[in-house]
């Protein structure tokens, strides 16, 4: 386990534990009460921590390096080896960084298309920290197309700091192939659910972020820029990062309260990466809620829903 800055005082707590319990096991001492001790110190110190995250320490936790990506999600939610994952937008090439397929949920079928990042260094590289190409866009869209033509409901899972900015990218039209998934995604007669399951920036989100219904994740953050670029744009540097958190609102919290996003999903205490499993549950959960609720509506209803959603943002009174 990796700890964050913010995090010390739990590994500091954690060391102890692991000391104690070392102890007990090597001299044969009853030790149960001072690890006890230790254990409800851990809890507490985690509450106090977890519970009041700035937003700043709120985007460290989204990139946790022991979090779940989305083919984590996707694995631990879908029955067991049902997931088929697709390949290619069938014009230039596959995206890594993209990642999409058919999987049963409980029986349910379901389409997933994911934003992926890498464990390692060489799997970082290679899915370009989940920053997607423009054939990563045209694939989703043609997933969900897909999925449109076989009446499959749509899951996107979000975890990605934006598109991929270079060069190759924009000579492919990055741009217009998030436009175009953003437009073609408001008219699909097929539920969307769309969940943030780590960073949410930019259009590189918004690109497969038109659902139905938009949750995230206790510890996400999802913003139209992230607060290291946004430092750098208003203050020339990356050292106010966390007066940029502050001021983009982009905590769940923030975001519900705007009606940005429908709800979130609670994560266990400290992260998802403390808990996968409970993660993985709450979020099978409210996929399989809200697909069951969408079944009453017609296709008709499906995209009106989703239009009024979107169009309902940033209105105001004069």
């Amino acid at each position: 386990m990796e700890y964050l800055d913010f995090e010390q005082p739990v590994k500091e707590l954690m060391d102890q534990y692991k000391t104690c319990s070392l102890v007990g096991d090597e001299s044969g001492v009853d030790v149960k009460l001072a690890c006890s001790q230790i254990e409800d110190k851990i809890v507490e110190t985690k509450k106090r921590i977890y519970e009041n995250l700035t937003p700043w320490q709120t985007v460290q936790l989204s990139r946790h390096p022991d979090r779940p990506y989305t083919l984590d999600f996707i694995n631990g939610i879908v029955d067991e080896y049902s997931f088929l994952e697709l390949h290619g937008d069938r014009n230039f090439a596959d995206d890594p960084a993209m990642i999409g397929g058919l999987a049963k949920v409980d029986g349910q079928s379901i389409m997933f298309i994911g934003t992926q990042k890498g464990r390692t260094t060489k799997e970082r590289q290679h899915r370009r920290f989940g920053m997607s190409n423009p054939e990563g866009y045209r694939k989703a869209l043609r997933l969900m197309k897909l999925a449109e033509k076989f009446k499959i409901p749509v899951v996107t899972l979000i975890d990605t700091p934006g598109a991929y900015p270079g060069l190759e990218a924009e000579e492919r039209g990055q741009g217009e192939a998030i436009a175009r998934n953003i437009i073609e995604m408001t008219t699909l007669k097929v539920p969307i659910i769309t969940i943030i399951i780590g960073e949410g920036a930019s259009g590189g989100a918004l690109g497969i972020g038109v659902g139905n219904k938009v949750y995230m994740l206790q510890n996400t953050w999802y913003s139209v820029i992230a607060p290291e670029s946004c430092s750098s744009i208003l203050w020339r540097n990356w050292e106010h990062k966390e007066d940029a958190a502050n001021a983009l609102k982009l905590t769940p919290k923030d975001l519900l309260a705007e009606k940005f996003i429908d709800g979130i999903i609670e994560e266990p205490l400290g992260g998802a990466h403390y808990d996968p499993e409970t993660t993985f549950k709450n979020v099978k959960k409210s996929i399989l809620t809200n697909i069951k609720a969408f079944k009453k509506f017609s296709d008709k209803e499906l995209v009106t829903q989703r239009q009024d959603k979107f169009i309902a943002m940033g209105q105001f009174k004069g």
